[in-house]
């Protein structure tokens, strides 16, 4: 990128990428950014709507007013405790009240949470520890996995974390989070986070994302305070919330979708966030429950939808949006009848770019579009692919992207960076799309990946990182990991491999990883053994006639 960044009052020792003043004067211009921190956005809309309420979830509910005190509390326990601003948290919470707290606590006390998964695991953890030197850990106990263990083994061996803090349970060496800014007065905590925000610049890092990447372990995003609520907000306003909607989340919340299309969006507006969880039953209980209006639907629970039990939260669903895969008619008529009933289709990413169906939108772009970019200042082109030239509408090629909350570069890693961008800073996204012309409007269609990721219920798997974690078994002398097609999930993944000496059991495989601390949800679920993987005339792995032999093995075992 050839034009001057703005250098942030924390550009972490150079490793974050500032965007360049001519785009940060028109998106300030614009209003697309925000001076304030994103703290002091949350705090004001709770002043605006105290008494309503402002989450709900299995655990409990709590107004805005209620949520802001006790995140206040949070936020001034947590710099009681020697935390300072900047230092970064690695979040390992599932779908709960507590998750809530902890991020608008941790936000609060300037502090930056890492957006890792419960299911990440030595692997993944000890690399990201080490990029943004955490210094905190915030884990959930109780489960198959003990994360409180984990969390302290982790942090016995990292050069940066101080500290464990629990969701849900006790020990020794951690602090509960429960017991965080207990007793603290509510006036004294509002001190503590408005000094805060005055310290914040709207150009610091409020969160850390995480990429599936194209090589290696997970690649770092930062996001920052003028943007971040920003984004959301433009989301919300795209689906036309208002203070009355309650909407339902039911995939990670510490996703970017969780945090962008779910807690940040339904509180920029004053909505409510109906906090479910993966498992349908009990979320369709909790969304009939509290007469959730709107909810985020992943491919993973298509299915669902289409099932019977969808009929107890249906009548009362006013629009429901389709995210990670085609829609296909039937599922359209489920969720959309052309009156009180709408639905539509999300593309996002955490490195930025966000489309949404407009809610006047024709049928005919509700269901094979996925809508428009939510910012009038994102730029979209589709480019032929390895070069900067664009295609014709219509034609598939790469999506590529610029705006106020796509991301100038990840953090810490210039060398991809060079590759990760056009000359003039558009994201390459590694998505095959095309413009459609619907109407005079021009909607993003996605089409496919160029990226070798495998796409599983939404969590993307790099198949490369995986290859490169099998060939670590001394019984492996070549691997090749593809994705599968399936009903439920879209992709699982399937690793073609060649032995070593004798053939190992998946049971075997999945030893191996466990060994490894390699999250569960990047396990192949099906090996194929093989002499030796087959190859293109340019000597690569043929991954085009692995995809084909394992689809056409599924297809004659139905």
């Amino acid at each position: 990128m050839t034009a001057t960044a703005t250098r942030t009052p924390s550009d972490w020792d150079g490793r974050l990428v500032g965007y360049p003043d001519s785009l940060a004067e028109r998106y300030r211009a614009s209003g697309s950014w925000s001076s304030e921190s994103t703290g002091r956005r949350f705090h004001d809309v709770a002043v605006r709507f105290p008494d309503r309420p402002a989450v709900i979830s299995a655990e409990g509910s709590m107004t805005y007013a209620e949520l802001d005190r006790r995140t206040d509390a949070i936020a001034a326990g947590l710099i009681q405790l020697g935390f300072a601003r900047l230092e970064s948290v690695l979040f390992q919470l599932t779908n709960r009240l507590d998750t809530v707290l902890a991020w608008y606590g941790c936000v609060k006390a300037g502090l930056v949470p890492v957006a890792t998964l419960a299911a990440h695991r030595l692997h993944e953890i000890s690399h990201v520890g080490r990029t943004v030197g955490a210094v905190l850990h915030i884990v959930e106990a109780g489960g198959s996995f003990d994360l409180v263990r984990f969390a302290l083994d982790h942090a016995a061996d990292s050069e940066t974390v101080r500290r464990v803090v629990t969701v849900g349970g006790d020990g020794v060496d951690v602090v509960d989070l429960a017991d965080i800014g207990r007793g603290i007065e509510p006036s004294r905590a509002r001190a503590a986070v408005e000094a805060i925000d005055a310290a914040t610049h709207p150009h610091e890092v409020v969160a850390f994302q995480l990429s599936g990447g194209t090589t290696g372990a997970p690649k770092v995003i930062p996001r920052i305070h003028a943007e971040y609520w920003n984004n959301a907000l433009l989301y919300a306003q795209r689906l036309e919330w208002t203070a009355d909607s309650r909407v339902a989340h039911l995939i990670p919340i510490v996703h970017n979708a969780g945090i962008a299309c779910g807690l940040h969006a339904s509180h920029s507006v004053g909505a409510c966030l109906v906090l479910a969880t993966a498992d349908i039953d009990s979320a369709f209980d909790l969304m009939e429950r509290a007469e959730a209006t709107d909810v985020l639907i992943g491919h993973g629970h298509y299915q669902a939808v289409l099932d019977p039990r969808f009929d107890r939260v249906r009548g009362q669903l006013r629009r429901v949006v389709l995210s990670g895969a085609k829609v296909s008619p039937a599922l359209m008529d489920r969720v959309d009848d052309g009156d009180s009933h709408w639905g539509g289709q999300l593309f996002g990413m955490s490195e930025g770019l966000l489309t949404v169906t407009p809610v006047s939108s024709p049928r005919q772009a509700r269901i094979s579009t996925v809508g428009t970019p939510v910012s009038t200042d994102d730029e979209v082109r589709i480019l032929d692919p390895g070069t900067e030239t664009e295609v014709p509408d219509g034609e598939v090629g790469e999506l590529c992207c610029r705006g106020p909350y796509t991301i100038t570069g990840y953090f810490a890693a210039p060398e991809h960076n060079q590759v990760a961008f056009t000359s003039d800073g558009f994201y390459r996204t590694g998505d095959l799309a095309s413009i459609s012309i619907i109407d005079g409007t021009r909607y993003v269609t996605i089409e496919g990946r160029i990226k070798d990721l495998i796409n599983r219920g939404g969590e993307k798997i790099n198949a490369e990182e995986l290859e490169l974690l099998l060939l670590e078994h001394p019984g492996i002398s070549d691997a090749a990991v593809v994705a599968m097609p399936d009903p439920r999930l879209g992709e699982r993944t399937c690793a073609y491999l060649v032995a070593a000496g004798e053939s190992l059991t998946l049971a075997n495989i999945q030893d191996h990883l466990t060994r490894l601390g390699v999250a569960k949800f990047k396990w192949p679920e099906r090996i194929e053994w093989l002499d030796a993987l087959p190859r293109t005339n340019v000597n690569k792995i043929d991954k085009k006639h692995l995809r084909v032999d394992i689809a056409a093995k599924l297809e004659r075992q139905e």
